[in-house]
């Protein structure tokens, strides 16, 4: 009996011992809930967030979003920064050395965001290539660029061409996920390859690829495009006195030499402009793109039907399918087409025109995958890029309602805005390397009020 007294006491004792010390640390938490209840009963507002954009306004009727008139020297787009190693300032290197020589472990700081993350079909960087300066040119565009406000756009050391040697199974993997013009999305490995292996000179590397015969003079390039601004221009002489003549599309020049000039030694299309003109400007007097000795044919490569085209073009044989099967190629380029007489633009600098120099809002939009500048920008930025001076007629200018949409045109048609293109973001372009003196634009002088 006793010694279960004593089991019974001994088992009090610890319920005892045991709810002291639960009712110490309910004591304590108490008291650390009261001296934190400011802190506890602060509601914290959710913070804005700055940079979020506003959703795109809806566009009406496929017109380009760009509409309004933009000030010519406020509607360029800021340059992309292109990552790459950073050299340690002065103050970054005095920042290493003191925290070298302490003992305690330097507090990392994440770097603060230049800016969003480009989206993947942005895709800003691009093949390398060698390009050997053609002339000694000390008034070269490449030379003047980059003291301009368009010097961190300027890549030099990119391929304005594709060619034989560009066409690997590494590239296509890369060039395959991007569509359209912009890369090799869509298009089989196998065309490419039947495609580009026939363009496999030094000719269908270059853009000018016969400048020996012109010596060593600076090379001079008149781009013409067909704006209504040349009607009654009077500049045929002016143009056709340039070593090379840029055109492009549905180009009439019978009738029009004293506006337009005679010559042609480089035609920009694509194989859907090129039917587009030809099924649309037939009234007007185009039956196909210039033929002449000098003529090189520059395609645009927006589907592979321009593949399938060039590649029917080099070999002299029916095209083998797609929309244009069984057409043959000697009806558009002449009986004596060679290959090397044939080029095609690199679809890295497509994307690349479209990313640094006219990066337009539609990328913004549910159209992304169909903007692309047009076919006369690339023509004319492609001029940039390899002429060592460039003149521009017939392009875009301030005034455009002026004048009709092309200077064959029997009657006034305005110019028109469409979404897979940007003529606005264009036209200040254009107005923006004029006064940079990168290009001289043609533009009619004001009439005097006097």
């Amino acid at each position: 009996m006793s010694l279960l007294r004593s089991l019974l006491c001994g088992v009090g004792a610890f319920i005892l011992v045991l709810c002291v010390c639960i009712l110490c640390l309910n004591l304590q938490w108490i008291l650390t809930w009261f001296i934190g209840l400011p802190g506890i009963l602060h509601v914290t507002k959710p913070r804005t967030n700055s940079s979020s954009q506003h959703p795109n306004e809806p566009l009406e009727r496929g017109i380009s979003t760009n509409q309004r008139p933009l000030s010519p020297l406020t509607s360029t787009p800021s340059p992309i920064r292109v990552p790459h190693t950073l050299t340690p300032t002065k103050r970054q290197k005095t920042t290493q050395k003191k925290s070298e020589s302490s003992t305690k472990s330097p507090t990392i700081r994440p770097n603060r965001a230049t800016g969003p993350t480009e989206p993947p079909f942005i895709g800003d960087s691009y093949m390398r290539e060698d390009v050997p300066q053609r002339t000694d040119c000390s008034d070269s565009i490449r030379g003047q660029i980059k003291k301009t406000v368009f010097g961190s756009r300027f890549l030099g050391h990119l391929p304005v061409l594709q060619w034989a040697k560009h066409v690997t199974e590494e590239q296509y993997e890369r060039l395959s996920q991007y569509p359209g013009a912009h890369g090799w999305g869509g298009i089989k490995y196998k065309t490419l390859v039947e495609t580009l292996s026939v363009l496999n000179s030094s000719a269908n590397q270059q853009m000018l690829d016969n400048w020996e015969t012109h010596g060593n003079e600076c090379s001079r390039c008149a781009v013409v495009g067909n704006g209504g601004i040349l009607n009654n221009s009077q500049k045929g002489q002016e143009i056709d006195g340039h070593h090379y003549v840029f055109r492009t599309n549905g180009v009439i020049i019978k009738g029009f030499e004293q506006d337009v000039g005679s010559r042609t030694t480089h035609y920009t299309f694509s194989t859907n402009t090129l039917m587009n003109s030809i099924r649309k400007y037939a009234v007007n007097g185009y039956k196909g793109p210039p033929v002449s000795k000098e003529m090189r044919y520059v395609f645009l490569p927006d589907h592979d039907r321009d593949y399938l085209l060039v590649k029917a073009a080099a070999t002299h044989t029916p095209v083998d399918r797609g929309p244009e099967k069984d057409k043959d190629p000697s009806k558009y380029f002449g009986e004596d087409v060679s290959a090397e007489k044939l080029k095609m633009y690199h679809p890295d600098f497509i994307r690349y025109l479209r990313n640094r120099f006219l990066r337009s809002n539609a990328l913004k939009t549910k159209y992304k995958d169909i903007y692309r500048p047009s076919t006369g920008a690339v023509m004319l930025l492609a001029a940039l890029h390899v002429c060592d001076q460039v003149s521009a007629y017939g392009f875009i200018t301030p005034d455009y309602r002026n004048y009709s949409d092309h200077y064959y045109d029997r009657s006034y048609h305005p110019v028109g805005f469409y979404i897979n293109h940007d003529l606005r973001l264009e036209m200040n372009l254009w107005q923006q390397l004029h006064q940079a003196g990168l290009i001289r634009l043609y533009m009619r002088q004001k009439k005097s009020t006097d």
